[in-house]
């Protein structure tokens, strides 16, 4: 460490503060493997606990010594013989189960802490790691699943964020952060990276420098969901490729030094941003770069929710890329098995995952489509799945999760059955699920989103949902709006229906969902649902 951890004098830190400044996060990784793993879950002490954060793992319900470890997979790019890996713990360790997230990483249950060592070892050995992907540190970079394929995109992301990940992962000048800090890095015209709800983004532009246009990047800061969710300010700022890293330290040492340690509630660079404005921010980051201080073109055009089904032709000419619907974003063992064999016999040995819990396969020449499609893996994890199944995004849920209030992924399996026997449609709705108000299932930015939640009745108090609509990240980006009414889980299929169908009814030609509701007003659509 080379810095003076300036804060350590204030009386008025929460609890974890202090348990950082007596142990930094990431030295409970060897603690793991020389006493924990030896001696059991017993042993290990609560401080301790909260530190297997920084080791990527966190104890999952109902706290009985079983762990959910969490990989970083940034920018969602996998190589097939690494998905053999992460099959491979799946299969030995996690009940042969894995999970994609919403920040494309991927999460294990049921690992226990005898095994961490092992599992470590194996993901050492295909350059992968958990460490750092949870904890108050730059957590997995999120970015555009598909670069280096994309035929639309600017320019190539793939070293920057390898760069970027190199040197923030394991760098205990950044690994005690205030609370976690999200880097989105993409040169997508379509917002891959969904830069508005992120700590730092960067998300493609050019310009005129010398004459010459440049291709570069718009810095966007203090975005971030939870149960204080703010969208993201775009600095006046210009800055080349070559300069994204020092601008990515530059704002991670000012949240370090200058963001806020008392309260865990309002910890996160939001909330900085707030109190002191983009200028402000902007002005304190010039310290420390020399970067073009005003804004080029800028080069997002829409916004693709992050979603890839189906298949595209790719950059490289006669290949393709297939989006696979993962429902839900669980995955088999079995499946990733077949998924890296397909990849290294037809495709170029290259799986990306989604931020919308969804797979990826590149690389797949046009004489060899029809026959790649046609295996079996691809009847569940299909590149033409139903519209409500395609586009509907569950966080873990309380099955897993001790935050979460509700189960989330088999009611999603209900609702959306439902709706689909009910209802077609041309252009999707997208549908999120998330267990508790910490927005894992990003409620925020869906057409619309359930929240779990409980109601009185007769009985007493059963699951239930808030429902949240409108969300979209276009243009600079509009959050979901609470519709203030809370249903009962068994009945919230009904609610979604009569929605949907006051939607279809009502909509002028081409509105999307979030148009609608923007132009309807809330009220109109409270009285459709009841």
């Amino acid at each position: 460490m080379s810095y003076k951890a300036i804060w350590s004098d204030n009386d008025k830190l929460n609890e974890v503060e202090y348990i950082k400044l007596e142990k930094d996060g990431l030295d409970v990784i060897q603690t793991i493997i020389d006493k924990y793993s030896k001696e059991g879950y017993s042993s290990i002490t609560p401080d301790d606990m909260n530190r297997f954060k920084w080791a990527g793992v966190y104890e999952q319900k109902p706290r009985d010594g079983y762990f959910m470890m969490r990989v970083r997979i940034n920018s969602g790019i996998i190589t097939k013989q690494q998905l053999k890996v992460l099959a491979g713990i799946a299969k030995d360790f996690g009940r042969g189960v894995a999970n994609i997230t919403t920040r494309g990483a991927i999460q294990f249950h049921w690992i226990q802490v005898e095994n961490i060592p092992s599992i470590f070892e194996r993901l050492a050995s295909c350059s992968l790691s958990s460490v750092e992907a949870c904890g108050d540190c730059p957590r997995t970079i999120v970015g555009n699943p598909i670069t280096g394929v994309d035929k639309e995109e600017l320019l190539d992301t793939t070293s920057l964020v390898h760069q970027v990940n190199e040197f923030f992962v394991l760098n205990k000048d950044f690994s005690n952060l205030p609370r976690k800090f999200k880097i989105s890095i993409s040169s997508s015209i379509h917002n891959a990276g969904h830069a508005q709800i992120n700590d730092l983004a960067f998300t493609p532009a050019t310009k005129e420098i010398d004459g010459k246009r440049t291709i570069g990047f718009h810095v966007w800061v203090g975005g971030g969901l939870s149960a204080a969710p703010m969208l993201a300010q775009k600095l006046d700022l210009f800055v080349k490729p070559e300069e994204v890293l020092s601008v990515a330290r530059a704002a991670c040492t000012i949240f370090r030094d200058y963001g806020y340690r008392e309260k865990r509630t309002h910890a996160r660079l939001k909330f900085l941003i707030k109190d002191w404005g983009a200028q402000k921010f902007q002005n304190k980051l010039l310290e420390y770069v020399d970067v073009i201080n005003e804004r080029g073109e800028d080069e997002m055009v829409d916004w693709n929710a992050s979603y890839y089904h189906g298949v595209h032709a790719q950059k490289q000419g006669k290949k393709n890329y297939i989006g696979l619907n993962v429902p839900f974003g669980e995955v088999t063992a079995d499946e990733l098995f077949a998924l890296a064999n397909i990849s290294e016999e037809y495709g170029d040995g290259s799986i990306r995952t989604t931020l919308t819990q969804n797979l990826i396969l590149t690389g797949i020449d046009d004489s060899n489509l029809s026959q790649v499609l046609e295996h079996e893996v691809f009847k569940r994890l299909s590149p033409h799945p139903d519209s409500f199944l395609g586009h509907t995004v569950a966080c873990t849920g309380k099955e897993f999760c001790n935050l979460a209030i509700v189960e989330t992924k088999n009611r999603a399996r209900e609702i959306i059955t439902y709706l689909n026997d009910k209802i077609k449609l041309e252009t999707p709705i997208r549908i999120h699920i998330t267990g508790c108000p910490n927005s894992c299932g990003q409620k925020q930015i869906a057409d619309i989103s359930l929240q779990g939640a409980k109601i009185k009745t007769d009985e007493g108090l059963v699951d239930a949902f808030t429902m949240w609509i409108g969300g979209t990240l276009y243009g600079d980006g509009k959050f979901a709006e609470n519709l203030d009414c809370r249903i009962k889980a068994s009945e919230v299929h009904l609610a979604i229906e009569r929605l949907i169908l006051f939607y279809l009814d009502n909509r002028n030609e081409e509105e999307l969902f979030h148009q609608f509701v923007s132009r309807v007003g809330l009220e109109s659509i409270k009285q459709c649902i009841k």
